[in-house]
């Protein structure tokens, strides 16, 4: 092995950069500075006039919830490859003598804006640099939900019976160590797919349902950027379309169209809308027990073409950013969400970038 050169690490990040380094266009193109008041006022440090270390950066602190978000890393194994590759040490401004935050050092940073309920505040400071940029709600909007997985918990029947109704269970009154490993929000659903076709090519009467325990994502998109304008997390039994009236649309939108599944077609949906001065183009349901009208079959068709655009919004989150949940509890899964509808819109705003540049 030869001596290490004067240049070496300096031409091994040119040759990162000829390689196509995603974080490094990240850098370069989303300025994360803007998330600074946020952040501090979220985090509320002390002015240190008591003394003590001094805290690590809080934007340094969010870009490390970045790089674990884009590559799905838990908090011990995130310090390890900062310390490890040139490209993660150079999108964090940070060294090869600079200390690196270590697992617990993330915790705590991500509890902190977590229980100061700062996610929404920081996807908004986003958006707003994105419409900004001239990204603006156009078209019309597509609202859609994907169940999150979550861990499974080993509970008794007795506990599952509490947690259903609300209730601390049995036994964790006192124990309140026992009772944070309990996840009192996540709920078991039924997800159902089309049933496969079998050998001798017949299909079976019957889709198959699997249980599904976690958390849900609601996200409603813009048709034009097709990014996220509006989000929402909940448990996994939650009704997809009781979320519509609670805060998904955007009244921004410079079109007034709104694009879902069936799954958000019912009357308090329908006059809602109405009142709200949005144009329903929901997906109309199949009659009970009756075959579906040529009419409402062929629109329905028409309508997914627009509408199938959001589910590339969660095939990308779950494929490359692995979106599920480690967390225990609905507020941090919300946290985990948020994160991932951020990290989304950031690597959704550089391929636009990239687009208007090349045109």
């Amino acid at each position: 092995m030869k001596q290490p050169g004067f240049f070496d690490v300096e031409e091994r990040l040119a040759r990162l950069s000829g390689l196509g380094d995603q974080l490094e266009a990240l850098s370069r193109t989303v300025d994360f500075e803007a998330f600074r008041p946020d952040l501090d006022k979220a985090l509320a440090y002390s002015d240190g006039s008591k003394g003590g270390r001094p805290p690590f950066d809080p934007v340094l602190m969010f870009k490390i919830l970045v790089i674990q978000t884009l590559n799905n890393l838990s908090d011990e194994r995130t310090e390890y490859p900062i310390n490890d590759r040139l490209s993660f040490m150079r999108f964090l401004g940070l060294a090869l003598s600079d200390r690196v935050p270590d697992a617990r050092t993330v915790w705590l940073f991500r509890e902190r804006l977590t229980r100061a309920g700062a996610i929404q505040k920081l996807f908004e400071r986003f958006d707003a640099i994105l419409r900004n940029a001239g990204y603006l709600p156009m078209s019309g909007q597509i609202l859609d939900a994907t169940l999150v997985v979550a861990p499974k918990q080993r509970n008794t029947n007795g506990e599952k019976a509490d947690l259903r109704e609300g209730r601390i269970p049995g036994g964790c009154e006192d124990k309140p160590a026992k009772l944070s490993h309990k996840d009192r929000h996540a709920r078991w659903t039924l997800k159902f797919t089309t049933a496969k076709r079998q050998e001798d090519g017949t299909l079976p009467s019957t889709d198959l349902a699997i249980p599904f325990l976690g958390y849900k994502s609601h996200v409603s998109i813009d048709r034009k950027f097709r990014l996220i304008r509006k989000w929402k997390a909940t448990d996994a039994a939650a009704s997809d379309g009781v979320r519509l009236r609670e805060g998904l649309l955007d009244k921004t939108n410079t079109a007034s169209s709104v694009w879902a599944d069936t799954a958000y077609r019912s009357k308090a949906n329908e006059a809602f809308m109405e009142k709200k001065g949005f144009v329903s183009k929901v997906h109309r349901k199949k009659p009970h027990l009756k075959p579906m009208p040529r009419p409402i079959q062929r629109s329905n068709a028409r309508k997914s073409v627009i509408r199938s655009r959001v589910e590339r919004v969660f095939a990308d989150q779950k494929s490359q950013t692995g979106l599920f949940v480690r967390t225990v509890g609905l507020t941090r899964a919300t946290m985990r969400i948020g994160l991932a509808n951020i990290v989304y819109n950031m690597r959704r705003f550089l391929f636009l970038e990239r687009l208007n540049a090349a045109a």
